[in-house]
């Protein structure tokens, strides 16, 4: 497989970009135009550099990152992975851009909406109404991706975990409404959210905003084990919304991202308990980095921990405006409801929100 392949070639022309540039710097002459002695001042403030964190984290904001074309928006946000060539894909309840693709310099390269929704047998509405999680995996045979569905209520839709090449084929696909098939069988998810993948290949997937049951399956989808259901026990779980095989340390473990308990447990490959780490604020997911794992939390920070579960770093906790209402766009240097991220290869921050326009957001990590 190439990796230099992406999966539904839908670029921008020249002229688009063209466009995009014509309108932009319309935009910009006009409010300029406006601009008063005080709110040039404020203007000129709002230029300076933001960055969260301290030391050793710290991160500055890139405003100009994630802007999609004229006639595109972002839904609420789900999901943010990048590939073994820094490209970073974002994922919203939106059904232009369904996915949108940006390379390693920021330049938005592909948006897949009705192509990506065929190839999942969906409408871009479907696609809209259960979008969720995305994991990318590097595995002996190549780059994938694993999409998790949540279920449309409306309609029954969804409840699906699908595996795709980075070329878009289909390669596998479960679910409660999925057909038995060499590729395919049906499974009893009630609204999964997360999956991750262990370096023997076994599969993990929660089933976080449904039965608060965890699974583990082998490389080839065979059923091995289930644990959990809800309750506040360890082995319990209350919105096990993420799921990582962390390989910080000698050997491989499960984490589970249980948000309304407020902490992470964590468990060996075979889904045995080993350890809680308590104190979080609503996590909802993982991503490994440099010896430590980042973890958004829905309560408006982003958490950093190392090999032994400390907690290092606790960046833009925009907890009080958020309990005071405030519109989280005016805080630029704080978060509101971050719901997934990732971290590119120069430990580049990319955070998504719940929120309505997804706020995607890159934070250039700048140490001090």
């Amino acid at each position: 497989m190439r990796n230099d392949r992406l999966l539904f070639p839908n670029k921008l022309s020249r002229r688009d970009f063209l466009q995009q540039a014509g309108m932009a710097a319309g935009a910009a002459a006009a409010g300029s135009a406006l601009l008063t002695t005080g709110n040039r001042a404020q203007a000129a403030a709002a230029e300076k550099p933001v960055t969260i964190g301290t030391g050793k984290w710290t991160y500055t904001l890139d405003p100009t990152w994630g802007q999609l074309p004229s006639g595109m928006t972002y839904g609420f946000g789900c999901a943010v992975v990048v590939d073994s060539q820094d490209r970073v894909y974002v994922t919203s309840r939106s059904e232009s851009p369904c996915v949108a693709v940006f390379d390693k310099d920021g330049k938005l390269l592909e948006t897949w909406s009705k192509d990506f929704a065929d190839k999942v047998h969906f409408s871009t509405a479907q696609v809209k109404a259960t979008a969720h999680g995305l994991y990318w995996s590097k595995e002996q045979d190549g780059e994938f991706f694993y999409f998790t569905e949540n279920v449309n209520k409306a309609t029954g839709d969804g409840a699906r975990v699908y595996k795709t090449d980075l070329a878009g084929k289909v390669l596998y696909e479960l679910g409660k409404n999925v057909k038995a098939g060499d590729a395919s069988q049906p499974f009893d998810f009630t609204n999964p959210t997360d999956v991750a993948v262990a370096p023997n290949g076994d599969i993990y997937i929660v089933d976080g905003y449904g039965s608060q049951l965890v699974y583990r399956f082998d490389k080839n989808f065979k059923h091995l084990k289930t644990i959990g259901g809800l309750g506040t026990e360890h082995g319990k779980f209350k919105t096990c919304h993420g799921v990582w095989v962390s390989t910080i340390g000698k050997e491989p473990e499960v984490y589970i991202a249980d948000r309304a308990n407020g902490r992470l447990e964590v468990y060996s490959l075979d889904l045995e308990y080993k350890r809680t780490v308590p104190g979080m604020r609503a996590p909802c997911c993982f991503y490994q980095h440099d010896g430590h794992l980042y973890v958004p939390e829905l309560t408006a920070r982003v958490s950093i921990i190392d090999g032994d579960d400390k907690v290092v770093a606790q960046l833009g906790d925009g907890l009080e405006v958020k309990n005071k209402k405030q519109d989280p766009s005016t805080h630029p240097e704080l978060f509101a409801t971050p719901h997934a991220l990732t971290v590119d290869s120069r430990g580049d921050l990319y955070v998504v929100e719940w929120l309505p326009n997804g706020r995607p957001r890159k934070f250039k990590h700048t140490p001090a």
